[in-house]
């Protein structure tokens, strides 16, 4: 059984239902059922037309549960007709079902729940896994999402910044259970470049690569997060590197500049330096520059303010540090580095563990309390 097919090929059965007159609810559970049926059949009768295959037995399934339950005069009508037999016609409908499922009506959280479930092919079990909540409420969730973007007519124009905040969620969330977000993440975006010619699109799917391709240097052995510059570049995944950069390059040659690329060309530059020390430090602030004029972001400045540390030096680094709010989710621990280049280790130290408080995960915060043992042990020595 082929379960990559099978869920290749989700999106564009699902799309077909619901352009034939299925709600989304209705016909996301045919699908669902059309599915099983696929593992039950296929490994003894594999079918010559998956797509069409898939196809039959989903709107018969919709249709059955639409008579089951006495559906509206409406839905009557559709009772009566029933797809021809022979191959599916080659209508490839995904792009709409991702503007879809990430409808403004519903917050980022739902919308990537249900990108992951009409798009992704995954099931509410493996989507609960990997966000860490009991099945039920995921379950709740997607519910809902559905009902919502079932009166949402599905020629409807969508928006392609919505799609990619959406598919930028679900990379960023990694890897959990038996479900890597981020390899799932590009495979989505991969199938909406392949659907839709838009440089941000591009940018967003270098972006994915290039960060993902360092993915293996994150960690030591025993988990502990290990610092872009101390990680080691051989373990870096090369073929996805430069499969990202050229995408990049072809998107930034198009001169429509986003917020995507920006990021991508920040991820590339640190992608290309042989050595941490060897990294071009004053493009990099030029691009987030670039970027913090796209989106007026405080993060970005924020990141911004390490690449001038690097630049220009710690006391630089500091100064722009010092424009933002130190509310800001890690401003300490970009305080405790920047007094820590600038040889404050006293500072350095208490920031660090101030920082190691605040972290929003626990390898962050091992991190973190690592980094303030070391500079206290330098300072006794």
């Amino acid at each position: 059984m082929d379960e990559v097919l099978l869920r290749s090929l989700t999106p564009t059965v699902l799309a077909i239902l619901v352009r034939r007159g299925a709600d989304f609810a209705s016909a996301e559970d045919a699908v669902q059922d059309a599915l099983l049926e696929a593992l039950r059949v296929w490994p003894a009768e594999p079918p010559r037309d998956p797509k069409g295959w898939l196809v039959t037995v989903a709107w018969r399934k919709f249709l059955d549960a639409t008579r089951s339950e006495n559906a509206r005069r409406r839905r009557e009508d559709l009772v009566d007709v029933e797809p021809e037999p022979g191959p599916a016609v080659a209508t490839d409908d995904t792009l709409q079902l991702y503007f879809l499922c990430a409808h403004p009506s519903l917050p980022p959280s739902s919308a990537v729940a249900l990108t992951l479930r009409a798009v992704g092919g995954l099931t509410t079990r493996q989507i609960a896994q990997a966000y860490l909540v009991p099945e039920s409420t995921m379950a709740q969730r997607i519910s809902r999402a559905k009902r919502t973007v079932g009166q949402v007519r599905f020629d409807q124009p969508g928006d392609v910044a919505t799609v990619l905040r959406v598919l930028y969620l679900v990379f960023n969330e990694g890897y959990s259970g038996d479900v890597d977000l981020a390899a799932e993440a590009i495979r989505l975006t991969r199938q909406l470049a392949a659907a839709f010619d838009h440089p941000e699109v591009a940018g967003l799917l270098a972006l994915m690569l290039l960060h993902h391709a360092r993915r293996a240097g994150r960690t030591a052995a025993d988990g502990s997060l290990v610092p872009l510059a101390e990680q080691d570049r051989g373990r870096w995944d090369t073929v996805a590197i430069a499969e990202g950069v050229g995408i990049l390059q072809t998107a930034l040659a198009r001169d429509r500049p986003g917020e995507f690329q920006a990021q991508a060309a920040i991820a590339a530059l640190h992608a290309d330096a042989p050595t941490a020390e060897e990294t071009d430090w004053v493009q990099i602030v030029e691009w987030y520059d670039e970027l913090a004029r796209l989106t007026d972001s405080p993060v970005v400045r924020l990141n911004r303010a390490v690449a001038v540390g690097e630049a220009d030096g710690p006391r630089a680094g500091l100064a722009a540090l010092a424009e933002l709010d130190d509310a800001l989710p890690r401003h300490t621990a970009v305080a405790a580095y920047l007094h820590e280049r600038d040889g404050d280790l006293a500072t350095a130290a208490r920031l660090y563990a101030e920082a190691a408080e605040k972290a929003p995960n626990l390898a962050e915060r091992n991190h973190l309390t690592r980094q303030a043992a070391r500079l206290n042990t330098r300072r006794r020595d």
